[in-house]
C-alpha cells in the first residue's frame, strides 16, 4: 500500500505545473533567455583592424546597411532574415505480391518379377504395393501495401543569425509563438545557410536550408485533451497486449 502512495503522490506533483495554469491561458516562452536574443545583444566582430579606418570610408558611396546602395541581407551574428516555408509535397506507393505453388508425387510397383504379389499376400487384408505412396501439397501467399501522404504547409517566419561558421555558413534559428485564445501555436525553424542564397529581399527558402529543422505544433488546452492521460500513456508501454 506504501508503494501505492508514494506513487500517487509522485505523479501529483508532476502534475502540480498543469493545474496551476487551470482556468488560465498558456504562457510565452521569454524572449531574453533564447539564443536569438544572445546573438542580437552579444558585441559584433570588428569591421577594420583597430587603428586604420575601413577601406570603404575612402568610397564616394557608403557601402553600409544603412545607405540606397548597402546589402541588407543577414551576413553576420544578429542578423534577421525571414524564411519562408512552403511545403507542399505528395507521395503514394502501392505494392502487390502474390505467390502460389502446388506439388503432387505418386508411386506404384504394380508388378516386378512377382515381387509386388508375394508381398501383397503377407499384407494385411486391403493393402497393396500396386500405390505405394502417394502425396500432394499447395502454398499460396498473397501481400497488399499502399502509402499515401500528402503534405501542405505556408509560413513565414523571422529567423536569426546565431553563428557565422569558418566557412562562412550561417547558423540560424527562428521562433514563432502565437496565442489564439488558450491555445498557443508555436513555430520554430532551425538550420544552416549559405550568404549567398539570401535573396536580395533578405528571404531563404526552406529547401536552401541545409540540416533544416522544421517544427509546427501548440500547447495549450485543444493540444491537451488530444493527448492521452499519462496513465493511459505508461499503460501502453508496459502491457504487452
Amino acid at each position: 500500500m506504501r508503494p501505492l502512495m508514494i506513487a500517487l503522490l509522485a505523479l501529483s506533483l508532476a502534475n502540480c505545473g498543469r493545474i496551476e495554469q487551470v482556468g488560465k491561458a498558456p504562457e510565452f516562452n521569454p524572449v531574453e533567455g533564447g539564443n536569438e536574443f544572445f546573438a542580437m545583444t552579444s558585441t559584433p566582430m570588428p569591421d577594420s583592424i583597430e587603428g586604420q579606418p575601413a577601406a570603404s570610408e575612402a568610397s564616394l558611396w557608403s557601402g553600409n546597411r544603412g545607405s540606397l546602395l548597402g546589402d541588407r541581407r543577414a551576413a553576420s551574428r544578429g542578423d534577421i532574415l525571414t524564411v519562408v516555408i512552403e511545403i507542399d509535397d505528395s507521395a503514394q506507393i502501392s505494392n502487390s505480391t502474390g505467390r502460389n505453388r502446388s506439388s503432387s508425387d505418386t508411386m506404384g510397383v504394380p508388378s516386378m518379377m512377382g515381387i509386388p504379389q508375394r508381398l501383397d499376400a503377407r499384407l494385411p487384408e486391403g493393402a497393396t504395393t500396386a500405390n505405394a505412396y502417394e502425396t500432394g501439397s499447395s502454398s499460396s501467399y498473397s501481400g497488399d501495401g499502399t502509402v499515401a501522404r500528402n503534405e501542405k504547409l505556408t509560413l513565414r517566419v523571422a529567423a536569426t543569425v546565431l553563428d557565422r561558421l569558418p566557412n562562412g555558413v550561417l547558423r540560424i534559428q527562428g521562433v514563432q509563438e502565437v496565442r489564439v485564445n488558450f491555445e498557443v501555436r508555436e513555430l520554430v525553424v532551425t538550420g544552416f545557410v549559405r550568404p549567398e542564397d539570401v535573396s536580395r529581399q533578405n528571404e531563404i527558402t526552406y529547401d536552401k536550408i541545409a540540416g533544416a529543422r522544421i517544427s509546427y505544433g501548440g500547447r495549450g488546452q485543444i493540444t491537451d485533451v488530444q493527448q492521452p492521460r499519462y496513465g493511459q500513456q505508461i499503460a501502453d508501454i508496459l502491457l504487452p497486449f
